[in-house]
């Protein structure tokens, strides 16, 4: 959708289409119900894809990662209030204890639809469709500069040489994405599709989606303030770390809040099978359960400072202009895929060793399953220190550059380069050009 319609209207239908499933969510039959959490899912769907990538397409290089970060801000206010919501509105004797709830979307899908009919469109899918004249004028209200000034011109032709380079590489489809193309866009592809899986097996929807489940299995009172307390650190310290992404980087985040992650949740399993294990009087042990709740605590704030916000960063901002909308939509994707089967699995994975469905039989691991976690967590700070560059203060072209010019692991010493040198795409072309010159007079010669 956002390389038929743009990223500015696709995310306008996108409300639409919430709204329609929101509304038939209110139904009290079941078959309606379904179906409107189908349509309202495609929804969610086509703005967690289109947000991000509007986002990254229209902020200065110095902000983009702070702007970005702020998607997962929204997402991390909408879980708390969520959290409050069902907790005034669960004690209701009649429907409105659901309908309430489901109904209140409608006011943030209203809210952005009104937001982004004010904004300008992308000026990077307008010049990908040709629209040069519209591109500069929605560049010029982006960077507050007169169409024809110097600094309007400047970054409409560093656009138009990084899209042309591009070009030259593929048309832009799906199969694209995958190839191992001068610009590396299958490097890139495939990093955006496993961040996002890598950010789901951090563990932190388990939290989120059976906190109130696991808090009450480890012996704890009052299981569900507990879980608005997640809440609230969750959504507090992801306030902080959408101000340290341009400040500290995207890959130095990301191994610091892996690292962080992975000790947190070995602590949380050792102390949970051990002092924190429920005793057969079913008593339990007060100061182990405070330790669980401090670094469960502990752990979501790693996740909200890096994981959090700097993967939904990174996916808009690595791939190349030419197939952004389609290699984000894969990556989307594959957030969702394992979101959804995260949330399947773990009932299987933490619940009391009985049979369930189909007669699968479950692995009763309850906290146990956070040395699972852990383990995850491991292989997203490998993940990250062989794969993700360093793309802190560079344009979305002068990535395109550093993945053209360098390596992940020699990232962080070019892209230095790059902003001592002011280096852009221009300039790149140009040399390149000039190169290719004296080498053909040194031929003919």
């Amino acid at each position: 959708m956002g390389d038929y319609i743009g990223r500015k209207w696709g995310i306008i239908a996108s409300c639409a289409v919430f709204s329609l499933g929101v509304g038939l969510q209110l139904d009290t039959r079941w078959a309606t119900f379904i179906v409107g959490r189908v349509i309202a899912g495609l929804g969610v769907g086509l703005v967690s894809c289109l947000i991000p990538m509007y986002q990254s397409e229209c902020s200065p290089k110095h902000l983009r990662g702070a702007i970005v970060g702020l998607y997962q801000l929204a997402i991390t206010i909408g879980a708390l209030l969520a959290a409050i919501v069902l907790n005034a509105t669960k004690s209701r004797p009649d429907h409105s204890s659901w309908r309430i709830p489901i109904a209140v979307q409608f006011v943030w899908a209203a809210i952005l639809v009104i937001g982004m009919l004010v904004l300008p469109e992308s000026p990077r899918f307008l010049l990908k469709k040709g629209r040069e004249a519209a591109g500069k004028s929605a560049l010029g209200r982006l960077l507050t500069r007169p169409v024809d000034s110097p600094e309007v011109t400047a970054e409409f032709d560093e656009i138009m040489a990084a899209l042309e380079a591009d070009r030259q590489l593929g048309s832009g489809s799906y199969a694209d994405c995958f190839r191992n193309t001068d610009g590396k866009n299958g490097l890139r592809t495939w990093t955006g599709i496993l961040l996002q899986g890598w950010q789901q097996l951090t563990g932190i929807n388990f939290i989120f989606y059976y906190g109130t489940t696991f808090f009450k299995s480890a012996g704890i009172k009052n299981p569900f303030i507990i879980t608005i307390i997640c809440d609230v650190v969750n959504t507090a310290t992801t306030i902080v770390g959408t101000q340290l992404i341009d400040r500290v980087g995207r890959r130095r985040l990301l191994l610091i809040g892996a690292a962080g992650m992975c000790i947190c949740e070995f602590i949380v399993a050792i102390v949970g099978v051990t002092a924190g294990h429920i005793q057969p009087d079913h008593s339990v042990n007060l100061p182990a359960q405070r330790v669980l709740i401090a670094f469960v605590c502990i752990y979501i704030a790693f996740f909200a400072t890096s994981w959090g916000p700097v993967v939904w960063v990174l996916t808009g901002e690595l791939s190349p202009l030419n197939i952004r909308a389609k290699a984000m939509s894969l990556a989307v994707a594959s957030n969702w895929l394992w979101n959804f089967g995260i949330g399947y699995a773990t009932p299987y994975l933490v619940n009391p060793s009985t049979t369930g469905v189909l007669g699968v039989k479950t692995a009763d691991l309850g906290v146990k399953v956070f040395f699972i976690w852990g383990s995850t967590c491991a292989g997203c700070f490998i993940f990250t220190y062989f794969f993700v560059p360093e793309t802190k203060g560079l344009s979305l072209e002068q990535i395109d550059l550093l993945y053209r010019e360098s390596s992940v692991l020699n990232s962080e010493k070019y892209r230095a380069r790059i902003l001592a040198d002011n280096e852009t795409f221009v300039q790149h072309v140009k040399g390149a050009a000039h190169e290719n010159l004296e080498y053909t007079d040194e031929k003919a010669a």
